[in-house]
């Protein structure tokens, strides 16, 4: 029976620690505050937005809220990033997308300051994490996954890794990640020749293709590390990981529960980006 990496041990700690920094900014005048910008009424992003809100508060960070109409044209969204930018009591915006399709969603992203970007969305957090300098802030998800693997122990040093996926949001920076980390790293993606065959030589597989239990187990060989990033609704109507759990789990050394693994850990991580973002900004 594998391990289970469950994510709620991760984001306590991980909150203990934001909440520690967050009172110390405070105690030098500062209270650490994040920038919701929602575009219109998404039931999903309205969800979203009040998880984020209550974590905030738990932590001692404020909570900006900034809501414009789904209609709102695209230069007065950009006004609004820019009053952002330049408000110095927000230290960190968070941008939900998908925006509305008459808005040129990469060209508001690319307005966020990257010194204030805590989702990692820009090319200017982007680079910070292909060089490895505090340039913005990593995408939060594959973050986690790293939080994960140094929570439990799980030491990637002269490892094969492999990443199943390779968006921007988690595949890349995973595997950059995973490189900082000194593991030997693979990328697999639809082009990928017997992806199972690649799959079963990792050490630590991170599955973010997107496809409710895609990864079975062809895919895999005893006691891997299997950290799984999807989140996908079944038949069921109940939620599930990119990989097969119920046949992972008898193979796998160690794997991550689908809910309760990784989502889990992100928005702590966010939370944490934002009194980063405002102890940066307090010590410039």
């Amino acid at each position: 029976m594998a391990e289970l990496l469950k994510g709620a041990p991760v984001a306590a700690a991980i909150n203990e620690s934001t909440a520690a920094d967050a009172l110390a900014l405070k105690a030098r005048g500062i209270t650490p505050t994040l920038a919701i910008l929602r575009v219109g009424e998404r039931p999903d992003d309205i969800a979203y937005e009040q998880g984020a809100t209550k974590r905030c508060e738990k932590v001692g960070v404020a909570v900006k809220n900034a809501v414009l109409p789904a209609d709102v044209g695209q230069d007065a969204l950009l006004r609004q990033i820019e009053a952002l930018n330049s408000d110095s009591g927000v230290h960190g915006i968070l941008l939900f997308r998908p925006l509305p399709k008459h808005i040129n969603e990469a060209a508001v992203c690319e307005a966020i300051s990257p010194a204030k970007d805590v989702d990692g969305i820009t090319s200017g957090s982007m680079a910070g994490v292909f060089a490895g300098t505090d340039a913005g802030f990593p995408p939060c998800t594959p973050k986690a996954c790293m939080e994960i693997l140094d929570h439990y122990g799980i030491d990637v040093l002269g490892k094969k890794a492999v990443v199943v996926g390779r968006s921007l949001v988690v595949g890349k920076p995973a595997a950059v990640m995973l490189l900082g980390k000194h593991a030997t790293v693979t990328v697999c993606h639809t082009r990928t020749a017997d992806m199972p065959a690649v799959c079963r030589e990792a050490d630590v597989l991170i599955v973010a293709a997107g496809r409710a239990g895609v990864v079975d187990a062809s895919y895999l060989s005893p006691g891997q590390t299997i950290i799984d990033v999807g989140i996908n609704t079944n038949e069921e109507g109940g939620l599930c990981g990119d990989v097969n759990f119920a046949r992972a789990e008898p193979i796998a050394g160690a794997i991550t529960p689908v809910p309760g693994g990784v989502g889990t850990v992100t928005t702590s991580v966010l939370v944490r980006h934002v009194v980063t973002a405002a102890k940066r900004a307090a010590n410039p």
